[in-house]
């Protein structure tokens, strides 16, 4: 499978819950961290709905 990198560049402060459990369930807790995962139709969506606080790079 394809891998990406997801590095979160925004604070989940003042955000939604449901936002920052997204975050902690890809693995981000901290700004400026990043992880690289499967490209999963499951982690896409996950992405998808936090797209403006991470930014997103193909490995």
């Amino acid at each position: 499978m394809k891998k990406i990198k997801i590095t979160l560049v925004k604070s989940p402060i003042d955000r939604p819950e449901r936002q920052k459990l997204t975050l902690q369930a890809l693995g981000l807790n901290k700004t400026n961290r990043s992880k690289e995962v499967e490209a999963t139709p499951q982690i896409l969506g996950m992405v998808r709905k936090v797209e403006h606080l991470v930014k997103v790079e193909n490995v």
